[in-house]
């Protein structure tokens, strides 16, 4: 779990830099207390003095966030090591026997806390382990105070390191919610942007032309669809994410992008997920079957979605004038491939079928069968 440069972060780093130079006062206050039963009193006020110096420099390097890697912390573990190894021998076995305090007492969670928030549980239970197996292993006796305290350092490793990686996680979610709601109000700004001039503009197109004969119906025909999808798409929902290439896509959203005045998409209440390179050619190749209607049957269409567990149809209707019988193979013979590649070939490449059934006067319908390879 890397270190951010700020946040959430910032005030533990700085509680563990109070809790180090607290836990130093109260070791300077024990020196004085019990100075005169150590067996090398000078060497005692050196490794307090060495003790004052690493404090500080812990404090200093640690509020920085470039300096929280491996080598400040490999070097604040060994020191307060050092100094733990060295306590028998300043202290002596008799002092210690008699029940005079190691050195460094407190101090020595400084590593411990540092790791657990640098790393989480983890980083902080390797150190609390390496901390409390050498304070037992400089005692002359193990009682059952000297195992409490390695017990209370474990924990501290493990609860430190489970709240650092708690805010870590906070942090991260509160930037997410603050980039969506500046995404957001952007869009909303937009939308007001566009309702106030383009769909004003493409109703007022639509509106005037909506009767008029030859191109210009043709043009407000375009003009209201565009109107309707442009609406939906300012007053829907967010934009969907970006899909893995070999992650789930719902089909539905990729069939919205056809629906209009003119085009009626109908689908489940729930996701129709497919693979994603199986819904961009499912939905490619009903979008051609609509190119189609648009071109040769003009008027409505209609799209239905019917997800059947192991297959995935979809259906394109019209109600022009129908398909004349032969027209698709005189098609493809002069090289109009439109239904022999753009839909027959996609779904073929799927493992799918193409069904097309046709009535001269009563429109055409195709139905796109595929089958669920992610089941």
């Amino acid at each position: 779990m890397p270190s951010s440069p700020g946040g959430f972060e910032v005030p533990l780093w700085r509680a563990i830099a109070v809790f180090r130079v607290a836990s130093l006062a109260y070791v300077c206050l024990l020196a004085v207390r019990d100075g005169g039963r150590y067996a090398h009193p000078l060497a005692a006020g050196g490794l307090v003095l060495a003790m004052a110096a690493w404090t500080a420099a812990t404090a200093w390097g640690y509020a920085r966030p470039a300096w929280r890697r491996w080598p400040l912390l490999l070097t604040d573990l060994g020191v307060v090591l050092a100094i733990m190894i060295a306590t028998p021998w300043v202290i002596g076995r008799a002092a210690l026997h008699d029940g005079v305090p190691t050195l460094a007492v407190a101090w020595l969670a400084g590593p411990v806390l540092a790791w657990a928030v640098s790393g989480g549980r983890r980083r902080g239970t390797i150190a609390a382990l390496l901390v409390g197996g050498t304070d037992l292993a400089t005692r002359e006796r193990i009682n059952p105070s000297s195992l409490t305290g390695a017990i209370l350092l474990l924990l501290a490793g493990v609860v430190v390191g489970h709240v650092a990686r708690l805010a870590v996680t906070a942090e991260e979610r509160l930037q997410r919610a603050v980039e969506l709601e500046a995404a957001t109000r952007e869009r909303e700004r937009l939308a007001r942007d566009i309702h106030d001039s383009v769909l004003q503009v493409l109703a007022l197109v639509q509106r005037r032309g909506a009767h008029l004969p030859g191109e210009a119906g043709e043009l407000a025909r375009l003009a209201g669809e565009q109107e309707a999808a442009l609406r939906a798409l300012v007053a829907g929902s967010a934009p969907q994410p970006r899909t893995p290439v070999d992650g789930p896509t719902d089909l539905r959203v990729l069939l919205q992008r056809y629906a209009g005045t003119a085009v009626s998409v109908s689908a489940p209440a729930t996701p129709v997920p497919l693979p994603a390179a199986v819904a961009t050619e499912l939905a490619a190749a009903a979008g051609a079957a609509l190119d189609n209607v648009g071109r040769h049957a003009g008027g409505r269409a209609w799209v239905l979605i019917e997800d059947e567990g192991e297959t995935v149809t979809v259906s394109v209707r019209d109600e022009g004038p129908g398909i004349p019988d032969g027209r698709l193979d005189e098609a493809a013979s002069q090289g109009r491939l439109g239904v022999a590649q753009s839909i027959r070939g996609r779904i073929a490449a799927l493992g799918g079928t193409v069904r097309i059934v046709s009535t001269p006067g009563a429109g055409t319908e195709v139905e796109l069968a595929v089958p669920r390879s992610d089941r």
